[in-house]
């Protein structure tokens, strides 16, 4: 075939597909749904971040990223199968560059979304304060996770070693998120930390909101359904089983009628307390130091240190009050 037969059968056959967008392009009247949805994007039903389109954050890099810092953390049951005693340091000094440069891009890609006041160079100088405070975090972030993850092996008479806790748990892989995603919210990165969460959840079935405040030594036996809210505070030494809720109770509104936020709603758990499968607990009450609240119950009402709350007792409420 000559060059120039060559060229005539592409434009040919450009043309047959030209043809053939044409003929779909009429059957759907494609022309006119670009139009309406321009409409409705810029106009009638306009939701876009502050009226401007931005690129918003990466949910693969992120997951990227949170397995990076994971490795880092933990290297020798996150990071990669040959690694040796002299070769960690490396290997962690690797990971963190590559990881935290990855950071400083998606938390400034997420700052847009909660500090709409700002402008680029903001963003960009923003990002990069966050990432080295978070950075410096990390040492401690990590002594805190070596404590949950102490207090699963402790707390579960099934676990056979640490190891197996951080590799196999769930309710392991969610705290890590979550601590690391609370980390990000008290710097500022609020948007990307609730990405973090929900990618947790998406992992775990457990929705642990990054504002809520939870120390150490935190064990979430099962996992599967744990929603924590975002103003709770969780004391030391606390176990959660499956399917348990501190969740708020009621939604206060404004004289308009929107819902007032940022107020605190949801509840205080003290030291050394077990919440058992089912439990929900709800609004701003107090659950007392060494209480055990057992299976299935619903409590809105504040009880002493040391009680052991059973259905037939959270639903005599005159013994609550």
């Amino acid at each position: 075939m000559t060059y120039n037969s060559e060229r005539q059968t592409i434009a040919q056959d450009t043309g047959s597909q030209g043809s053939a967008q044409d003929a779909v392009s009429s059957r759907w009247k494609i022309d006119s749904l670009v139009t309406a949805l321009r409409v409705s994007r810029d106009t009638t039903h306009n939701i876009r971040h502050f009226r401007w389109t931005q690129p918003p954050p990466s949910r693969e890099a992120i997951v990227a990223t949170l397995n990076g810092l994971a490795a880092a953390l933990f290297p020798s049951h996150y990071g990669r199968p040959d690694l040796v005693s002299g070769t960690i340091d490396q290997f962690v000094q690797s990971t963190l560059e590559t990881s935290l440069a990855a950071l400083s891009e998606q938390v400034r890609r997420s700052l847009p979304f909660s500090e709409p006041d700002d402008h680029g160079d903001d963003f960009h100088r923003r990002s990069l304060e966050i990432t080295r405070d978070f950075a410096s975090l990390l040492p401690d972030i990590r002594g805190v996770l070596v404590s949950d993850v102490r207090a699963a092996f402790d707390g579960d008479p099934a676990a056979t070693g640490l190891a197996e806790v951080l590799l196999v748990y769930p309710g392991m892989t969610a705290i890590i998120h979550y601590r690391l995603a609370n980390a990000l919210h008290e710097l500022g990165a609020r948007f990307l930390a609730r990405l973090i969460s929900d990618i947790a959840h998406s992992r775990t079935g457990i929705d642990i909101h990054p504002g809520a405040r939870i120390g150490g030594s935190f064990f979430i036996d099962h996992g599967t359904g744990v929603v924590i809210g975002e103003t709770a505070i969780v004391g030391d030494r606390v176990r959660l089983y499956q399917a348990v809720t501190l969740g708020a109770r009621s939604f206060p509104n404004d004289a308009n009628g929107a819902l007032i936020k940022a107020i605190a709603r949801h509840p205080i758990v003290e030291d050394d307390v077990v919440v058992y499968a089912g439990a929900t607990i709800l609004g701003r009450v107090t659950i007392g130091r060494g209480s055990t609240i057992g299976g299935n119950v619903w409590l809105t009402h504040s009880v002493p240190a040391n009680s052991h709350i059973t259905q037939a007792y959270s639903l005599d409420t005159t013994r609550l009050e």
